[in-house]
Formats: structure tokens, sequence, C-alpha cells
């Protein structure tokens, strides 16, 4: 059990780091989905450790990193398909209605 808290506590300035990341550096969509994978590392290594310490199956993780590999190429294409139509990742330029 106290490996489970040391695990938590381990885990949540990487959490809280890519949230502070998130929150602060909202221009560019690349910052933001970097920041948005940061988090998704950091609940993935906290969730593979109370798993463990828990003692279940790991098979839940394997669904999580497989959902969040899809996150990340979704959002890795919408920024192609963004700097290949406006030249930019800056969301002050983008604008919905021109589209």
């Amino acid at each position: 059990m106290m490996t489970l808290l040391v695990q938590g506590w381990g885990v949540l300035p990487i959490i809280v780091g890519g949230m502070v990341v998130y929150v602060s550096r909202r221009k560019h969509l690349l910052i933001t989905l970097l920041s948005l994978e940061f988090i998704v590392l950091g609940m993935y290594c906290f969730m593979l450790g109370w798993l463990e310490g828990v003692g279940h199956e790991m098979y839940f993780s394997l669904l999580f990193l497989t959902m969040s590999v899809c996150e990340g190429t979704l959002g890795l294409s919408v920024l192609v398909s963004m700097i290949r139509t406006h030249g930019n990742d800056y969301f002050e330029g983008f604008s919905i209605i021109q589209c």
C-alpha cells in the first residue's frame, strides 16, 4: 500500500504540470496537444501503478493506452490539416466561419 501512495505522489506533478502548460500556453495547437499527451501519460503511469498495487489484470491499461494513441493520432491529423490550409498552428488566425 505504501508503494501505491509513493506512485501516486510521484505521478501527480506530471499531471499538474501538464495541466498548467495546457492552461497557460493555449496559442499553439502543437503545445496544447503535447500537454494533453503529457497528462495522459501521467494518468497511464498512475493507473498502471494502481492496477499493479491492487493486483488486478492489466487489460484496462492496454485499452486506455490504445485509446490515447488514437487520440494523439487524431490530434496530429487535425494539426497537419490546419497547417496545410492556414500555414500555421495559431488559434488566433483560425476561424471556423471561413472554412
